[in-house]
């Protein structure tokens, strides 16, 4: 199924996505086309009426209220029912991101993605509304073509030979302006994920002074975006001014038909009002262009959000973890990215409860092993087991809860410090308990082992201090995702997780990895002689393969091994 078909999917799933409320709109908007057509024959009826006089005024009367509460009603309709298709599609989007391999979303940058889930699914949260009214708004032209022709045939054939002019020239506009809006918004897109990248490292350009050129870089696409844009409004003036050309022209060729009618005694003065309101009820396509302009920027906005959709997501399983103490196991695992090896048929078994220290110069394959290991992704080939169980088939919870990952660069998640460092446990364990006590048992031993406690004790309400009130260093960040770490039950795997720590803190924290007071498996990924003296055993990575798996002071022996580390590390 090609890209257009997939987008033009989900925005039909999206348009019935506004539910009771689309349907609402749908009713309002046929009943206001319907008193639009009827209240020209009811001022043609009144007219007449009047002059043989009569009075029937009361059907225009009511007509024209019907219409007020029409437009009352398609108001609230569309604003709620635009509301409610957006946050679905939002929501669907946001699980999809989450559920993506990690590679998958490294592929689009982040500003591209908030912009997608934010301005590209309200466009396309208006589908519902748009083809509800791009629908209804066919119909007044329509129906005032089969008004004229029963008031006179002649009538009628002018009004469509006017409308099928101006339906060639926005089926043109269509199908022009669907294209320069997909456009747009891609290199729009572009710019926020360079913009959001700027602004992360807005310390780094500030100390190099490139602020200049880091706005020449951010703003490169501006001109593409400008002619982009430029080009999607020039389509939609063309259009209007195309429509307001030949509306008058086709207004004036029926009140001129209708004008002769009349002094040819074909029509009653009543007949000719009518007419001429239904040839401007007809000619006015300026709110069928406004809808049909809606109905693009909705169309483009689907398939944006369903490109990102269409990318498949990792498939999980719902097996619970059997009894174990987190053995892993790695067979035959292979990682490719761009065509190139980044793991080559890993083999490695680590032992429950066993410390692993995976050491290898830079490009070695480290963080992707570790990335494997607890399935941030999967391997392209290759089968990893925690407890006998492929990963694959564990219950996404169940994987979580059993594998804890620190990172040398951590992200910190939660309304407040308790939040962030619960952020995997069970609902009940990852709440405040009430005051006075400060934190759930298992957040206070995690804080504890990562020797962060004291810090977070020192805050104003301490566990309940919110993270956007909390000044934290580098080092301190660090702690708090080593402590959300440890708070797993089978497999810490730490990621150079204490690169930002002071020695003596760092020391502390290796001891504490590295000490056997606990049942829970250790994989560390480090650079540091100390930690890989400290584990049990050292995966030595070359190049993406296993080149060595033995304690620490049985490879040293070998030069390139110590090459590995810097030339200040200690000699065991």
């Amino acid at each position: 199924m090609s890209a257009f078909d997939t987008g033009d999917r989900l925005l039909r799933r999206t348009a019935l996505a506004g539910g009771g409320w689309t349907a609402t709109l749908a009713a309002v908007a046929l009943l206001g086309a319907t008193a639009e057509l009827l209240l020209p024959a009811a001022l043609g009826h009144a007219v007449d009426t009047a002059l043989t006089g009569g009075s029937g005024w009361w059907t225009a009367c009511a007509l024209v209220l019907v219409l007020i509460c029409v437009d009352t009603l398609s108001d609230l309709a569309t604003g709620l029912g635009a509301a409610r298709a957006t946050a679905g599609l939002r929501r669907h989007l946001l699980r999809h991101l989450f559920a993506l391999d990690v590679r998958a979303t490294r592929r689009h940058p982040v500003g591209d993605l908030v912009g997608r889930l934010v301005s590209q699914a309200a466009d396309a949260g208006q589908a519902g509304n748009a083809l509800v009214l791009a629908t209804v708004a066919v119909l007044p032209p329509l129906g005032s073509v089969a008004a004229l022709t029963i008031i006179h045939p002649a009538l009628g054939i002018t009004l469509l030979a006017g409308l099928g002019l101006l339906t060639v020239l926005m089926r043109a506009f269509v199908t022009d302006a669907s294209t320069a809006s997909a456009n747009y918004q891609r290199v729009l897109g572009g710019i926020a994920g360079r913009l959001l990248e700027s602004l992360h490292g807005a310390r780094t350009i500030a100390a190099a002074a490139t602020t200049h050129h880091e706005q020449q870089r951010i703003l490169a696409d501006l001109p593409t975006l400008n002619r982009y844009g430029h080009r999607a409004w020039t389509l939609l003036a063309t259009a209007s001014a195309r429509t307001a050309a030949v509306a008058p022209l086709l207004h004036l060729s029926v009140i001129a038909v209708g004008g002769y009618a009349l002094t040819a005694n074909w029509l009653t003065p009543g007949q000719l009002v009518a007419a001429i309101r239904y040839a401007a009820l007809g000619a006015g396509l300026g709110g069928v262009l406004a809808t049909l302009n809606h109905l693009v920027r909705s169309r483009a906005g689907a398939h944006r959000i369903a490109d990102v959709l269409a990318q498949p997501a990792a498939p999980t399983g719902t097996r619970p973890l059997p009894p174990g103490g987190g053995a892993l196991q790695l067979r035959a695992v292979s990682v490719h990215n761009d065509g190139r090896r980044i793991l080559d048929r890993i083999d490695l078994d680590i032992p429950a409860g066993a410390t692993v220290a995976v050491v290898g110069t830079s490009g070695a394959g480290k963080s992707t092993l570790a990335a494997v290991a607890g399935r941030l992704h999967d391997p392209d080939t290759g089968d990893v087991r925690l407890d006998g169980v492929p990963l694959r088939h564990l219950d996404p919870t169940a994987l979580r809860r059993a594998v804890g990952y620190a990172f040398d660069r951590p992200v910190l998640i939660g309304a407040t410090i308790h939040d962030a460092i619960g952020l995997a446990l069970p609902t009940e364990t990852a709440t405040p308990p009430p005051e006075p006590t400060p934190a759930t048992p298992a957040v206070l031993t995690a804080t504890r082992a990562a020797a962060v406690a004291d810090v977070v004790e020192q805050l104003p309400n301490g566990y309940r201090t919110p993270l956007t009130h909390t000044p934290l260093s580098g080092g301190e960040t660090q702690r708090l995702g080593l402590a959300r770490a440890f708070t797993a039950d089978r497999l810490l795997i730490l990621d150079d997780a204490t690169s930002n720590l002071d020695t003596a803190t760092e020391h502390r924290i290796t001891q504490a990895t590295t000490a056997r007071t606990d049942h829970r498996t250790r994989l560390l990924i480090t650079h540091r002689a100390a930690t890989a003296a400290a584990a049990d055993l050292v995966a030595w990575l070359h190049t993406g393969r296993l080149r060595g798996l033995a304690p620490h002071h049985h490879l040293w022996a070998d030069p390139e091994y110590r090459a590995v580390f810097t030339p200040t590390s200690r000699t065991p």
